[in-house]
């Protein structure tokens, strides 16, 4: 079986039927809940005003998400946007591929529970040097500690470069990813925010 795919879509919308593009966005989402594998979405706009629309929706599997794709009642809500959807592009996403795009910001409507919905706002990034510093405060004390871990190991020094640049990597990769760079984000929360 495969692995989670996300479709993340952009589409433009006529500015004179915001309102009913948003009825209809969560039409669609009622909709995909019912159908098994459908793991969530959400639709983020720039502004109130905003043409662009941004969407996301996620399947536990190929399988799932076909089945929703050709399903009737997709058919049927994709029909009911015609009036108003002036252009889409979709993307599947199944891996890290997203981690590279802008960050997105403005409003993201969620179902709720018992049936309304709910939105919540998205702050903008940082600016990207301020995601470099980060990084680098992370990087440079884990990494200054790896190198002085692993002076005393017999024949390290031996080794081609490569080979301990493969075994660096392989080793500071997750502690970076799970530990020292969740820390460091949370840590720096409120410059960030600045």
């Amino acid at each position: 079986m495969s692995e989670p795919i996300t479709v993340s879509i952009r589409r433009e919308v006529d500015p004179g039927r915001i309102t009913e593009a948003t009825v209809w966005v969560q039409t669609g989402v009622n909709l995909a809940t019912k159908y098994p594998g459908f793991l969530g979405s959400g639709w983020v706009r720039a502004g109130e005003d905003s043409q662009i629309w941004h969407m996301l929706y996620r399947f536990a599997n190929e399988e799932s998400l076909v089945a929703w794709e050709k399903s009737g009642e997709r058919e049927w809500w994709l029909s009911m946007g015609e009036g108003f959807i002036r252009s889409e592009r979709s993307k599947r996403r199944t891996g890290i591929e997203g981690w590279f795009d802008e960050p997105t910001t403005g409003t993201i409507t969620l179902p709720t529970s018992e049936g309304g919905t709910t939105t919540v706002t998205v702050a903008p990034a940082p600016p990207r040097w301020k995601q470099a510093v980060s990084i680098w405060l992370g990087f440079f004390p884990v990494n200054v500690a790896f190198t002085y871990a692993m002076g005393p190991v017999p024949g390290w020094d031996a080794l081609p470069i490569w080979l301990r640049v493969l075994a660096t990597t392989l080793v500071l990769t997750p502690i970076m990813t799970y530990w020292v760079l969740p820390f460091v984000t949370r840590s720096l929360r409120n410059w960030f925010a600045r």
